[in-house]
């Protein structure tokens, strides 16, 4: 992964955690935002030294934090408009957006290293993952990153005479 982008990344990701809490220490949405800060920069360290299991863990327990967060969201729905509803959606899609955005990378990162069957299953899993509406960015990144390795390195497909 680029530098640039990925210092872009670690600056949208700050921003958008530090508009959902309120400067309270002991806030809970603020400390769930900086759990979801914290797992995405694990990821990216461990990448830097080559450690994909622990990026994987990270990125999982991102994702994790979404859904449960989703789950969260989707009781409250009948009390729309309140704020704690509406922190929860915002700290729920930063969590999503984060984990799309690591897997994408991780795909990055298994293409440089010239490991195409894994980053294929990673960009996979992203087309597979990612089915909302608003996800749709990443599944078409995904996509066209696929497009991409079979640049790099055509499928070859065995037939039987």
């Amino acid at each position: 992964m680029s530098r640039p982008r990925f210092a872009l990344y670690r600056s949208l990701l700050l921003v958008a955690c530090s508009l959902i809490g309120t400067g309270c220490a002991h806030d809970t949405y603020q400390e769930r935002a900086n759990l979801i800060k914290n797992h995405a920069d694990a990821f990216y360290d461990s990448l830097k030294t080559n450690r994909v299991e622990s990026a994987i863990r990270d990125n999982e327990q991102i994702e994790a934090m979404a859904s449960q967060m989703g789950d969260t969201v989707r009781k409250r729905a009948g009390q729309q408009g309140t704020t704690s509803v509406e922190r929860e959606f915002a700290l729920m899609n930063t969590a999503n957006e984060a984990a799309a955005t690591n897997w994408l990378a991780l795909g990055q990162y298994f293409t440089i290293k010239r490991q195409y069957l894994q980053a294929r299953a990673t960009y996979r899993r992203v087309i597979d993952t990612y089915t909302n509406p608003t996800d749709k960015p990443y599944r078409e990144q995904a996509l066209r990153a696929l497009k991409d390795l079979d640049m790099l390195n055509p499928h070859t497909t065995t037939t039987n005479p």
